[in-house]
């Protein structure tokens, strides 16, 4: 077995199918679909269902994608550490954190965790949406990720390989720019109407806010009637369109807290329309470096006596 094979199987779950998939590996699809075959042979049952426009796993398929997954997980950790080791840098802590938080919470939570510390880190960050910081996470690419985190919301980290602890909160506000005529009221305000829909900028798919918001809406107190003007995965640019009056959104109040002091924005709806959500970090079940270990078992402790920067840093839900 070859763990290229391994690479190719997941390739074709994250793209949908061969084509993409193939593109993706820079390789051709015929050579894809053989080493797909060669992968099953070597488990010995079929993995994938191959239809005319479509692919899907087999029930044995599923059990082993959490393997195929895991495996590179441990490969690439490893790989890493023994790296690290030979270079001396053993110190290095490798975090992925969605585009929002990298912006305002992050360097804040990360200071006041580091002053508590008994032993020094280094730290590299890379900021994405949610769906890349998640691939880089099941990759092995990154030791830990920030993201937002909500109840209702799906997340491609399941619990039987990562666990999480709740290092923050904060709230989406519904956010507008003001009328013109100066009177402090939105421009564009929930609920909308059937025949008047609400002007509307929102996130792509891809975003970790984006599933937030569309697994929040069944809790709303009513209907809403959304218009899209404008999507982007980035909160911060959604903040820059509602700005400038191309409709109303959602928005991390950690990220737009001066433009609701000075008025720029202002609230699209009252507080029934508001999202509370957490600020997780998360890591794989599977063992980390010693610094890791060390660094998690911090925030563990942390966390147990609710005292100290990962509760003191959390931003007020109101």
């Amino acid at each position: 077995m070859e763990i290229a094979w391994l690479e190719d199987f997941l390739a074709v779950l994250e793209h949908g199918g061969f084509s993409r998939a193939a593109e993706a590996r820079h390789i051709t699809q015929s050579a894809l679909s053989r080493r797909i075959r060669a992968l099953e042979e070597w488990v010995g049952t079929p993995l994938l269902i191959r239809t005319t426009h479509s692919v899907r796993l087999t029930p044995s398929g599923e059990a082993f994608q959490a393997t195929a997954e895991e495996t590179l997980r441990r490969l690439a950790a490893g790989r890493t550490e023994a790296l690290e080791l030979a270079q001396g840098a053993s110190d290095l802590l490798r975090f992925a954190s969605t585009n929002a938080l990298s912006w305002v919470f992050f360097p804040v939570w990360l200071r006041r965790v580091e002053a508590t510390l008994p032993f020094g880190i280094n730290v590299q960050l890379v900021a994405n949406h949610m769906e890349a910081c998640e691939r880089m996470m099941i990759a092995g690419q990154v030791q830990f990720l920030l993201c937002h985190h909500h109840d209702a919301a799906k997340a491609q980290l399941n619990d039987n390989q990562f666990r999480s602890l709740h290092v923050g909160d904060d709230v989406l506000l519904p956010i507008s720019a003001p009328r013109p005529d100066g009177g402090g009221e939105p421009l564009f305000a929930l609920p909308g109407s059937p025949e008047l829909p609400v002007p509307y900028v929102s996130y792509r798919p891809e975003s970790g806010m984006g599933r937030i918001v569309a697994a929040a809406q069944g809790s709303f107190p009513s209907k809403i009637w959304l218009k899209p003007t404008f999507t982007s995965h980035l909160a911060k640019l959604l903040v820059t369109m509602a700005l400038d009056g191309r409709g109303m959104g959602w928005a991390p109040k950690s990220l737009i807290e001066d433009s609701l002091e000075t008025g720029d924005l202002v609230r699209a709806g009252d507080s029934r329309w508001d999202i509370p959500i957490q600020i997780h970090l998360y890591r794989s079940r599977a063992r980390q470096s010693l610094t890791a270990e060390r660094f998690w078992s911090h925030l563990e402790s942390i966390a147990a006596s609710k005292l100290g920067p990962v509760s003191d840093n959390s931003l007020p839900v109101t």
